[in-house]
């Protein structure tokens, strides 16, 4: 038998996260403790409580990527160095940036080419407010020269995503949105002429709407906003917030109208950490053309030796999630993303097949023609439980499907909504349904989790 010499420290009991000193009581979590610690032990100790979080792959509440091949962590870890404010310093993530905003020009049809202006941002969110800020200033530059006051902005849109609520906020715009009509799931073009006037700045037309998945008619919004102008003289833009659908339409819809084809949008958002399939925390706006960003709202920074234009609500920010975007869209192109979110709309169409067999639903959208999704309510109003407590159910077996009511006049109205996104696949959506039929066998016999013995062993 062989003999092996163990030297001092080679192997003792400190290799053990849970032998070390860090163990012996509670994590702090109020005080910054007085000592340094063996990163191992810290970092196992860490990565254990993380694992009281849900299964993001689980998460069918999120339109965030939550799946990410092994290129994508590599790039994301040459970059967490790099500050994408500093633009002198890392001039190679910088022209990334500005490929990416001309890709995304190209893909959504806009008539300046190369001369495009646009911006990442930390997600759709910020790219919205951008959008808005940008509406804002216009409305308010030809205010001006009219000589008409500025002092009562308001900005006309149906059920959107919080992000408008904060924008109208803290920018100090009238919010005017349009309530939902009795059999609709977003803005209906009719509807704007009882909303807008003279100082309306804009009108946001959502492509996927947060509630149902389904696309607002941009060209119809368009078309009535037309008629508007025509009739009274306002003259009214459109910002489309894609957050989701920005990534979506063009590859499997190539034919619908919503994009830079439509002379009335001025500029466009979206998510690269949605379906745009980047890791979390880069968004997109860009404008139909660089005369549409006022230039009072961009800044000539003078930063580590460089002067750079920027528009942002922040400053310093990783440069990883855009160099992470660019990769996604070198390795897909317009067919591996086009294979991708017909996948996904696929799994969603099979999902609500099987959805609308159980019994006691009523499908509002079925994933046909928008996101890749399903979305319903219950066909009857009180069959002896609600969708909350199948939501609870269901969380159970770690699924994370969300409850909640439509926006008003549709408040009364609750529903249910699964996000397809890639990384789930037709096997977990066939897993899912099973999961919803056994949760409704047991709310149908009354309720709660079936008793079953403690131990087997």
């Amino acid at each position: 038998m062989a003999l092996h010499k163990v030297t001092r420290g080679e192997a003792t009991l400190h290799d053990d996260a849970y032998t070390t000193p860090l163990s012996e009581r509670p994590l702090p979590k109020h005080r910054l403790p007085d000592s340094p610690a063996d990163p191992r032990a810290v970092y196992d100790l860490v990565s254990s409580e993380l694992l009281l979080d849900g299964n993001a792959a689980q998460n069918l509440a999120t339109f965030c990527t939550t799946w990410s091949d092994e290129e994508t962590h590599r790039l994301m870890d040459l970059c967490l160095g790099k500050n994408m404010i500093d633009k002198d310093e890392y001039p190679q993530t910088a022209a990334i940036e500005s490929r990416c905003v001309h890709m995304l020009a190209d893909l959504w049809n806009s008539p300046e080419g190369a001369g495009t202006m646009g911006c990442s941002t930390t997600g759709s969110s910020e790219a919205a407010m951008l959008g808005g800020l940008a509406l804002k200033w216009r409305w308010r530059r030809r205010r001006q020269e009219d000589g008409k006051p500025t002092d009562r902005p308001n900005l006309v849109c149906g059920p959107v995503q919080v992000c408008w609520e904060k924008f109208a906020r803290y920018f100090d715009v009238e919010l005017r949105q349009v309530p939902l009509e009795r059999d609709a799931t977003g803005l209906r073009p009719h509807q704007l002429r009882d909303y807008v006037d003279e100082n309306t700045i804009g009108v946001v037309a959502i492509l996927g709407v947060t509630y149902t998945c389904d696309f607002e008619p941009v060209a119809d919004i368009a078309e009535e906003l037309d008629a508007i102008h025509a009739e009274t003289g306002l003259d009214v833009p459109i910002h489309v917030d894609a957050a989701s659908g920005g990534f979506v339409a063009p590859f499997v819809q190539p034919d619908l109208l919503w994009d830079f084809r439509l002379e009335r949008v001025a500029s466009i958002n979206t998510s690269g950490h949605k379906y745009g399939l980047a890791p979390l925390g880069v968004g997109w706006v860009v404008w139909r053309s660089a005369d549409l960003l006022p230039k009072d709202l961009i800044f000539d920074v003078s930063y580590l030796g460089g002067e750079m234009p920027t528009f942002a609500l922040n400053f310093s920010r990783p440069g990883g999630e855009i160099v992470a975007q660019y990769y996604t869209m070198l390795r897909l192109g317009r067919e591996g993303y086009r294979r991708v979110q017909q996948a996904c709309l696929d799994t969603a169409r099979s999902l609500a097949d099987q959805i609308a067999k159980m019994g006691p639903f009523e499908l509002l959208y079925d994933g046909e023609g928008a996101l890749p999704a399903v979305s319903y309510t219950l066909a009857d109003p009180d069959p002896g439980f609600t969708l909350y407590d199948l939501s609870e159910q269901l969380r159970a077996r770690g699924w994370q499907v969300p409850s909640y009511p439509l926006p008003p006049d549709r408040q009364e109205t609750v529903v249910q909504r699964v996000l397809i996104r890639h990384g789930i696949g037709r096997d977990e959506a066939s897993l899912l349904a099973e999961d919803i039929r056994r949760c409704l066998d047991r709310l149908h016999r009354g309720g709660g989790a079936e008793p079953r013995p403690g131990f087997h062993h």
